[in-house]
């Protein structure tokens, strides 16, 4: 039987109010803000940012509920049709005259990732991001070293953005219920990231390297991309152990080895 166009898209609309209400909290919008929605769905969340922000500029990808979110929105929302992961958020903040936007958004599980490397790739011009997620992406984006959600992702927006899980939403509080826990993520962007450089891809191809099989020794993860000697000078300047996995490092010392290694 054929996907429907909400299952395809991975639409789970938000049905419970106290839960809304907690999330626009979080957001916290001021008079001056312009907030970027992503995914507006049916514009319940639309409409209580609406009600607080200067400007929102919702973002819906099906084209189906686009003529209702523009009949029913107030005047300082612009609906726009298309896919967010295609949008030049850089554009939107230049015609908005700001120099920051700020994002929000029940997010389809489907583009959880990639619309996260959306964030990492056009910090500059996002403020902070609200996103209402599925747990594990959020655990993912939040876990430190020593756990089994330590990963890349999560390494690298914490570098740009101070992150935090503001509360978990059970299935029920959705439309239709989705069979996982979401979480609403919070990620704000830091004055300044803690290592400078460790956005840009020399970097993460280190930590798709580092991570690329998690149960095996950092070093060997490592050795199809580096000499032994250049590892074994680089592991005797830090004081790491031969015998040690990607996930056990804080990501100071993962920063140190890449630059160790690099130079």
């Amino acid at each position: 039987m054929p996907k429907s166009r909400r299952h395809a898209l991975g639409q789970h609309f938000l049905a419970n109010e106290g839960v809304l209400r907690k999330i626009v909290g979080v957001i916290d919008p001021e008079a001056d803000d312009v907030i970027v929605e992503v995914g507006a769905g049916r514009g319940a969340l639309t409409l209580a940012l609406a009600a607080k922000a200067g400007r929102v500029i919702a973002i819906e990808k099906d084209e189906r509920l686009v003529p209702g979110l523009r009949t029913a929105m107030p005047a300082n929302v612009e609906i726009v049709q298309g896919d967010v992961l295609r949008i030049d958020l850089r554009e939107i903040a230049a015609k908005a005259g700001v120099p920051a936007v700020r994002l929000a958004g029940n997010i389809p599980y489907s583009i959880s990732s990639p619309l996260l490397f959306r964030v990492l790739d056009d910090r500059q011009v996002i403020a902070d991001s609200v996103f209402l997620v599925q747990k594990e992406v959020a655990e993912r984006v939040t876990a430190g070293p020593g756990t089994k959600s330590y990963a890349p992702l999560g390494i690298l927006l914490q570098n740009e953005f101070e992150a935090r899980i503001a509360f978990t939403v059970a299935p029920g509080s959705f439309s239709p219920p989705p069979k996982v826990q979401s979480a609403l993520l919070a990620l704000r962007r830091r004055p300044a990231p803690l290592h400078p450089g460790a956005a840009e891809e020399p970097y993460r191809a280190f930590l798709r390297a580092a991570f690329a099989e998690r149960r095996k020794m950092l070093w060997k993860n490592l050795s199809r991309r580096a000499t032994p000697s250049a590892l074994e000078a680089s592991y005797d300047k830090l004081g790491i152990e031969r015998g040690a996995r990607a996930e056990e490092f804080s990501p100071d010392t993962l920063f140190a080895l890449f630059e160790a290694l690099r130079g």
